[in-house]
């Protein structure tokens, strides 16, 4: 092998360094540009729910970059490695790129639809505090798959570098993908909260786009990771108990 290729091979496999702090910096201010991008599409900076949605956003990511700064920086600097390193499955990244794709017309369409024209009939209150109310589960669903699972990659692939191990405690205990059914409580709630129905219908597409990443996911994990296949049979569901 060549001097070149054996580099390649090295770097393909080495566990990503620390996360710098001008990296730090650069996703608080990309983190924050979603909020501010929705008040800024809606057209109005009084605009409660999107306040709401914004706090809670920025509030929840920041807690989970500072916790994994102070107590797993190896699993922060795995959340920062670049798409396509590590193994990550080829299939795997044209998924991201279309939930990336989604996610941005999620964060698009739901002000223009509910504030600036109005495209959607106005929800009762009841209903948008029903939204709200799903961001607090959604949350704890978030933090808690950060804190129990020092694998939590964000992209598919066996961390044989990270000595890549099963996790089955805490919220793995009670589905298999705790952090999507996050997802799915935020991209069900926040449409709710905002009262747009042209966001709920790219909710549904996440959701899609989320459960084929899902299978993919746990085809690879059973074939190549000891113990999956074990552990699905312990924790029979997948993302939402009693469903699938």
């Amino acid at each position: 092998m060549s001097t070149r290729g054996l580099r390649d091979k090295m770097t393909a496999v080495s566990p990503p360094s620390q996360v710098s702090r001008l990296k730090l910096v650069g996703a608080g201010l990309y983190i924050a540009a979603w909020p501010a991008l929705v008040l800024l599409l809606g057209g109005d900076w009084r605009w409660v729910e999107a306040w709401i949605f914004g706090v809670w956003f920025v509030g929840l990511s920041a807690t989970a970059i500072v916790w994994l700064y102070r107590n797993d920086p190896a699993l922060l600097a795995e959340r920062f490695r670049k798409p396509g390193s590590g193994g990550q499955k080829g299939w795997d990244r044209w998924v991201v790129a279309l939930m990336v794709v989604v996610f941005m017309a999620w964060i698009v369409v739901m002000p223009l639809d509910a504030r600036r024209f109005g495209w959607s009939p106005s929800l009762p209150v009841w209903l948008k505090s029903v939204g709200a109310a799903l961001l607090v589960p959604s949350a704890l669903l978030f933090v808690r798959a950060y804190t129990d699972n020092t694998f939590l990659s964000a992209l598919v692939r066996i961390q044989t570098d990270r000595k890549h191990q099963v996790v089955s405690t805490g919220v793995y205990g009670f589905v298999r993908h705790p952090m999507y059914l996050g997802a799915v409580l935020m991209f069900v709630g926040v449409p709710l909260l905002l009262g747009s129905a042209l966001g709920f219908g790219l909710t549904l597409v996440m959701i899609f786009l989320l459960a084929v990443r899902i299978v993919g996911e746990e085809r690879m994990l059973a074939d190549e990771l000891e113990g999956y296949a074990e552990y699905r049979q312990r924790v029979r569901y997948r993302l939402i108990p009693l469903v699938w």
